[in-house]
């Protein structure tokens, strides 16, 4: 494909490889493998992000200690390689295959390019992962410590749509020291009395 027949999209990856500063090779490596299949290429979240009939199935993204595949839909995937893993224990859609070096990437395509179809198949069909209802997240200690002793945040909070309270109690589960835990409800408290959700403005 020439420069006249790129798509905006496919110049925004290309502008996003060469920027990066790590694990450029492996992005190109994985892009390589992706291209092999019928995933349209396209940039959102600042990521590469391929997607079929117009639904996103998968994205390029990188850590500071590795980079990965982030299937949207990967908690339905059969993954008989064992290659996928939840970011968080909380999360409930999404799975990540991690890479360390080109090397890695190489030796694994096949079973990549396998789980990509796969994607695809399962974003076909219609496929939905099922949620877990808000009443079945746990509540860290320390956010059920402030709801007793205070009346005025429990009503806040209940107050909520179910989708702003998931985003709170995740946002405070994902601390991992206690004390970062208190410290984001610290912060949050004002805004859930206010009736607002974690990212609204």
């Amino acid at each position: 494909m020439n420069q006249a027949q790129k798509t905006p999209s496919s110049l925004k990856v290309e502008q996003f490889l060469q920027a990066a500063r790590q694990w450029r090779d492996e992005y190109q490596q994985l892009r390589a493998i992706v291209s092999r299949t019928p995933l349209e290429e396209g940039f959102k979240w600042g990521k590469p992000c391929y997607a079929i009939d117009g639904s996103n199935v998968v994205l390029i993204h990188g850590f500071k200690d590795f980079c990965a595949l982030l299937f949207m839909k990967g908690a339905l995937l059969k993954d008989p390689d064992q290659l996928l893993i939840a970011q968080t224990d909380n999360t409930q859609a999404t799975r990540q295959i991690r890479f360390t070096s080109v090397e890695q990437i190489q030796a694994l395509a096949p079973a990549i390019e396998a789980c990509l179809l796969e994607a695809i198949e399962v974003e076909r069909s219609g496929q939905q992962v099922e949620f877990k209802r808000t009443e079945d997240f746990d509540v860290p200690a320390e956010f059920q410590q402030r709801l007793d002793a205070s009346p005025a945040l429990k009503a806040a909070f209940e107050a909520l749509t179910p989708g702003r309270q998931r985003g709170y109690l995740l946002h405070f589960a994902g601390a991992r020291q206690a004390s970062t835990r208190a410290a984001r409800v610290d912060r949050c408290e004002p805004r859930i009395l206010a009736g607002k959700g974690l990212n609204d403005r």
